[in-house]
């Protein structure tokens, strides 16, 4: 940096009392081991590839591959192949990202990387 420039990293964040950025806690700035982090990304990774199988088998499966056999029931006058296809998978996917919400943020506690830092600044508590 040449004698004329100047560090504007400072005044571009705006930080609390404590020095932390505002929106972020003291716990943003903890240290995460690196073993802690590897078990949150692996629960997090099965998560993920549990909701991509329920994915590909409703909208692969239950709309294309399996849709003749589904077909020769039938689900509110349709046949069942065709109500996945076109109602049905709507209706898993809606479900899958409620699913997605609620298990990230159960793996972010369990793990303790959540953002639900009820004794930080910004969350109006007392630090």
């Amino acid at each position: 940096m040449t004698g004329d420039q100047t560090d504007t990293t400072s005044s571009v964040f705006h930080h609390d009392d404590q020095g932390n950025p505002i929106g972020h806690t003291s716990h943003d700035n903890e240290a995460v081991s690196e073993s802690r982090m590897s078990a949150y990304w692996s629960a997090n990774l099965k998560f993920l590839g549990v909701l991509l199988v329920v994915w590909f088998a409703v909208s692969f499966g239950a709309g294309i591959i399996f849709v003749d056999t589904l077909d020769q029931y039938s689900f509110l006058g349709f046949p069942l192949g065709f109500w996945f296809a076109q109602q049905g998978a709507i209706y898993v996917f809606v479900v899958l990202i409620f699913s997605y919400v609620i298990g990230m943020n159960r793996i972010d506690k369990a793990h303790g990387v959540d953002d639900d830092d009820e004794s930080s600044p910004a969350a109006g508590g007392n630090a």
